[in-house]
């Protein structure tokens, strides 16, 4: 285990909180992992690792499971919103969990977020908001410096640790609430 185990227990509590305070309010035939992010800037790799733990650890098991973004298939500015148009044609009443990297202070560098809001995706890095998600789960990998070149710069200059354990943290929490559910 390469995190703590505090952190580990407050990630499933808040991801079970939100996940089902969901199924209250709507049937969902299925749930999608909406993994963003490049595997080419480390800090935003967060999302493509944690897509590739859940693809492993979900290979075969779930029907109504699905993961979108991996190293191998990243989804980022790019391709998201042919992406998100795409589960909708697909799926009749798909839960849409997003997960992607972010910026915010230097004292939250390290937490994960997790939120019934939709997740705004590379709001640091550029203007244009696209927005998606039932469930937005955020992590924290560097400072915000407000200004989109020094975001960027940030990024790519992320610590690599601090990537992976938020990722294990994340694709292990999730999968213990699924198996679970």
């Amino acid at each position: 285990m390469l995190y703590s185990q505090e952190q580990y227990s407050n990630f499933i509590k808040e991801f079970t909180e939100h996940l089902y305070s969901l199924r209250n309010d709507i049937s969902y035939t299925h749930y999608i992992f909406l993994c963003v992010g490049s595997d080419k800037v480390t800090g935003d790799s967060f999302g493509p690792i944690v897509g590739q733990n859940l693809e492993e650890k979900f290979k075969n098991t779930f029907n109504n499971i699905k993961v979108i973004g991996t190293l191998a298939k990243p989804i980022s500015g790019i391709n998201i919103e042919e992406e998100i148009a795409n589960i909708y044609k697909e799926y009749e009443s798909p839960c849409i969990i997003a997960i992607d990297s972010a910026l915010s202070k230097e004292k939250d560098i390290g937490k994960i977020i997790v939120s019934n809001e939709k997740l705004h995706f590379a709001k640091s890095v550029r203007s244009k908001g696209i927005q998606a998600g039932d469930i937005s789960i955020k992590g924290i990998v560097a400072k915000d410096y407000k200004i989109s070149r020094y975001n960027f710069n940030a990024l790519q200059n992320t610590s690599l640790n601090i990537v992976i354990k938020l990722a294990n943290i994340v694709s292990d929490g999730i999968c213990n609430v699924i198996k679970y559910k």
